[in-house]
């Protein structure tokens, strides 16, 4: 099965380090699936393939942080994907306050701080719906500016990509369970996010129930 895998991605791709780059730019499996997949799949250097999956993940940091806003309010304009995207925005904002009630009043730069080691401590924590991704979402809407996003970011994608490096290392020989594995719960997060949009409410929905 990896094997097929890995031959499908190097069709698609038609280079192993373009495939670990852009895999690891995929939501869900991001530097964490990427570098396995690199290493076990594709038989790289496993520096190497760490180096090129933090590379990509974290390039999609920064587009998520400029993208997502502009992208959603395109997709609003669709009549039947409007309220798709007004659920994601829920899912995002629901997340975002949980950080920002962190904050517990403190001072702006104070809470601003709690915020970005908040977003560190969720995107090294290397679980499928912490990476980039996510992390990114949960800062456009915490209202952070760009430096407080992406370094932080960054530095937790570090922290993750070291994790996954050193325990593709210590278990190489079971590169295809852990890929198996990964790829399971990759599946498994994904109906559960599906299942959030179709269960959510869209913001202003919930707004104006909470007014009457």
């Amino acid at each position: 099965m990896t094997e097929i895998l890995g031959e499908f991605l190097l069709k698609v791709f038609q280079n192993e380090y373009v495939a670990t780059l852009f895999v690891s730019m995929f939501p869900l499996i991001e530097l964490k699936g990427a570098i396995p997949i690199g290493t076990g799949l594709f038989g790289l250097n496993l520096l190497e393939t760490a180096g090129i999956a933090y590379l990509g993940s974290t390039i999609v940091s920064i587009a998520v942080f400029f993208l997502l806003i502009p992208i959603f309010n395109l997709l609003k304009k669709i009549g039947f994907v409007k309220k798709i995207i007004e659920k994601i925005e829920t899912i995002f904002d629901e997340k975002a306050q949980k950080i920002a009630q962190k904050t517990n009043g403190s001072a702006e730069e104070e809470a601003r701080k709690i915020m970005m080691i908040s977003l560190f401590v969720f995107v090294a924590v290397p679980f499928p719906v912490t990476g980039v991704w996510t992390g990114t979402a949960i800062a456009v809407f915490l209202g952070l500016k760009f430096r407080e996003s992406v370094l932080p970011i960054a530095v937790g994608n570090l922290i993750a990509g070291s994790i996954i490096t050193l325990l593709t290392f210590f278990f190489k020989d079971y590169v295809d369970i852990i890929i198996y594995v990964l790829f399971a719960i990759a599946i498994v997060m994904l109906i559960i996010f599906i299942a959030k949009i179709v269960l959510a409410k869209p913001k202003a929905e919930k707004e104006e129930n909470s007014n009457k």
